[in-house]
């Protein structure tokens, strides 16, 4: 398939027929599963990809076939009834949530998988809400119905409830449990049934509805329909004059509704016993929106700093953001695009507005997971890959030279833990230094310092799973050995009060000496809020020119601490007097003295360690929920609540990361392996006092017994 030209007709469907989807779920809600059964039934695969198996497409990567999940967000493009659909599966671990943050930011609309069994969870509700931020219309695959406890209507109420979503139900499912077979679709009153073909490909539909169904599929019709018409003045009118709106009427004012996110459509089905996945592909034609619905784009004229607009026409100047960088091991670095507005050419060139720099478009590829086909031009609503980008990176905005712009960029978490990491050999040092370089170029929450002191390289992620998949793939696709430390709680350091401080750095040493001094006052800020420098120098009392060195001196002795070496956060430095020398004074005096003074300062200013804090979900029987709260209690755990779902408890806690080293075998040992836990970033908070000396005690003994 690589290299091959893909027929310019297939392609060049209107913008209308266009959607742009991704698929977003708590992990192992079954994304990947539905995905492969869309590709299945669209005819784009040929055979029935399998998870348990590791013969997924779109699950590709060594590590994601191992481990049964995904990391990487997939794209690919398909067709379903004349319409083409690009869609991206995104990863549901935690670890990954980039991945589920940039694909979200580039989308049209979304599906949302949940398991009939386990109803909305943690992640569940993570994932809506990163799709709220972008404000992503969606509809719900209720999946799983053959699994033993589904429960559809529990599910439903949990949407209402938990995501604070209107579900306007479209389907009710026939059986559940192992008597599954099918769905009754509720505006056109007919039984959807499965089970004449293994494959799922094939189904009959019949007029008539289960006999023990037909109150339920009334009371519920009915209200869907009312859901419908108060969201269309003119059907309402209808309604309320007892006439019934026609079909065609229902699905375009349902689609409107969609689109607007005032109703969440949602469906019933089993992706891996191949039923109710052509209603849902059904459903993303007719009420998911295409690059059309989304109005308008805005961004800023870099210019003239005015916000400016793009429509999604071919007509318009170019613009495009870039979301993803690949790194594929046949043809280098692949820069994944959305195109918002205009057309890009291969061989053209383009500007790079957040970087400010030219870039050259090499070679154009429509994805298919890791497949590709060449194509000569990509167009306004499209999403492809660019082969030959040198500097552009996730997030940055390429326009047309003449009419620049800068679209909203994505925002990403920050890290929590870390790793120090060293190669094996000599020959594997330099190859490592490359192979972070480009990973870290891949992934906004994967971060490499090095630390001059110690001369090791610390690596930071968002957990556990995400440094180890990260250090794997070191090895298996840059061939560098290395040995991995213990991984380490990302800390941070702060101030509790304000404080002034003073620096000066004199040297005299024959000829010509080495003058700085200045004064600073430091002043805590909200939590999350960082890092504030504020430069009130009245009367040049410092010259303008070595401002920005003071100003590199603080961020310097920031990124160091004070108290036991973790980054300084959440502060307010305000530079407002000083001297200087006008011989003896230099760029490297002031900044000796701006790292002098913020230490000073902070050292006055009653320093305080902050720890992330993660939100915790377990699922466990009940006979061993006493066990599992006594056991996080004794690991600092603010339990939340607790819920009955079934014959299983779930536990909420938020607790300290750096309580929940090896949770998942004290938690296996705990419940006889039937135990499961979930976890994410919640936020950072204060350490308590006795657990900080031990710390600062264990990085900087002298600290603590001066």
């Amino acid at each position: 398939m690589a290299g091959q030209s893909t027929d310019s007709k297939e392609r060049n469907v209107s913008l209308e027929k266009i959607r742009n989807i991704g698929i977003i779920a708590h992990i192992d809600a079954g994304k990947t599963t539905t995905t492969e059964r869309i590709l299945y039934y669209t005819g784009k695969t040929y055979k029935l990809g399998d998870i348990d198996e590791g013969t997924t497409q779109m699950d590709w990567m060594p590590q994601e076939k191992e481990r049964g999940i995904t990391i990487m967000a997939a794209a690919t493009t398909t067709f379903w009834h004349g319409t083409r659909i690009n869609i991206i599966d995104t990863p549901g671990h935690v670890d990954f949530t980039a991945e589920v943050e940039r694909s979200l930011r580039v989308l049209d609309g979304g599906v949302t998988v949940l398991d009939a069994e386990e109803g909305v969870q943690s992640q569940s509700e993570t994932v809506w809400h990163q799709a709220d931020k972008y404000k992503v219309p969606r509809i719900c695959f209720i999946n799983k119905m053959d699994k033993l406890g589904a429960d559809f209507h529990r599910t439903v109420k949990m949407i209402k409830d938990r995501l604070g979503a209107n579900p306007a139900v479209m389907t009710l499912p026939i059986g559940k449990e192992h008597d599954f077979k099918g769905i009754v679709d509720l505006l056109t009153q007919k039984s959807l049934i499965w089970g004449s073909d293994e494959m799922g490909a094939e189904y009959e539909i019949k007029d008539e509805i289960p006999a023990d169904m037909k109150k339920d599929v009334e009371t519920y019709r009915h209200k869907l329909i009312e859901q419908i018409c108060e969201n269309d003045d003119s059907l309402l009118e209808k309604y309320l004059e007892g006439k019934e709106p026609d079909l065609d009427e229902l699905k375009k004012a349902l689609r409107q509704a969609t689109i607007a996110y005032k109703l969440v459509p949602i469906y019933a089905g089993s992706s891996l016993r191949n039923k109710g996945v052509q209603p849902l592909l059904n459903a993303i034609v007719d009420y998911l929106p295409s690059p059309l619905d989304i109005v308008l784009i805005k961004g800023v004229n870099p210019k003239t700093n005015q916000e400016e607009v793009r429509k999604t026409y071919t007509d318009q100047p170019f613009s495009a953001l870039a979301f993803k960088i690949q790194l594929d091991p046949h043809v280098g670095k692949l820069t994944y695009m959305r195109i918002y507005s205009g057309r890009l050419n291969s061989g053209s060139y383009t500007w790079n507005t957040t970087k400010g720099k030219q870039e050259r478009i090499g070679r154009l590829l429509l994805m298919h997971a890791n497949q590709r086909e060449d194509i000569q031009e990509a167009l306004a609503g499209e999403i492809v890959a660019i082969v030959g980008l040198k500097d552009t990176g996730t997030g940055d905005t390429l326009s047309d030279p003449q009419n620049p712009i800068l679209l909203e960029q994505i925002s990403f978490p920050e890290p929590v833990i870390s790793l120090a990491i060293e190669p094996k050999t000599k020959a594997d040092q330099e190859k490592m230094g490359q192979a972070l370089q480009k990973l870290a170029e891949e992934d906004p929450t994967f971060i490499v310092k090095s630390n001059l002191e110690t001369g090791q390289t610390i690596i930071w992620g968002m957990g556990e799973l995400h440094l180890e998949v990260l250090v794997d793939r070191m090895k298996r696709e840059f061939k560098v050995d290395a040995n991995v430390g213990a991984p380490q709680v990302a800390y941070k350091e702060t101030i509790k009060s304000e404080a002034s401080g003073e620096g000066k750095y004199i040297r005299q040493t024959g000829g010509r000496g080495q003058y700085g001094h200045c004064l600073l006052r430091v002043g805590p800020k909200s939590r999350g809020e960082g890092y504030e420098f504020v430069n009130a120098i009245k009367g040049a009392a410092i010259p303008n020119e070595f401002i920005p060195s003071v100003q590199k001196g603080v961020k310097e002795a920031l990124e160091k601490g004070v108290l036991a070496g973790y980054p300084l956060v959440d502060i307010k430095v305000t530079l407002y007097d000083g001297t200087y020398h006008e011989v003896d004074s230099s760029d490297i005096a002031f900044k000796i003295a701006g790292s002098i003074a913020l230490q000073n300062a902070v050292k006055q200013a009653g320093l305080s360690l902050l720890e992330p804090i993660m939100k915790v979900e377990v699922t466990t029987p009940d006979e061993f929920m006493g066990t599992v709260i006594g056991d996080l209690s004794s690991k600092r755990a603010q339990i939340l609540n607790t819920e009955k779902r079934g014959k299983v408890s779930i536990i909420n806690a938020l607790v300290p990361l750096s309580e929940l080293s090896g949770y998942a075998t004290t938690l296996r040992s705990l419940s006889q392996g039937r135990a499961t836990y979930y976890m994410e970033p919640s936020h950072y908070e204060e350490v308590p006092k006795n657990i900080t000396e031990k710390i600062v005690a264990s990085v900087n003994p002298q600290v603590v017994r001066g």
